[in-house]
């Protein structure tokens, strides 16, 4: 019985890991798109970024490096004292 139930957990693994395999292959064509003259324009407007408002975001990651001590992943340099 154990030797069963083994065998069907293997083969449970082997089809969820092909169907994500399957599943994940019409994500590889969209990479190499070209966008269109007429697209541009949807995808720059603001509902389209990744973050709602770059500008506050940029000054929240500077408040936000500037009290920290250890900073990193940012692309802010020193420390929580302010000195660079």
């Amino acid at each position: 019985m154990k030797l069963q139930a083994g065998k069907n957990m293997r083969m449970f693994t082997v089809l969820t890991l092909a169907l994500v395999a399957v599943s994940s292959l019409p994500a590889c064509s969209v990479v190499g798109k070209k966008v269109s003259a007429f697209e541009r324009g949807t995808l720059s407007k603001n509902g389209m970024q990744l973050v709602g408002a770059p500008k506050e975001q940029a000054g929240m990651n500077h408040m936000f490096n500037a009290r920290e001590g250890s900073v990193g992943g940012f692309g802010g340099a020193g420390g929580g004292c302010g000195c660079n």
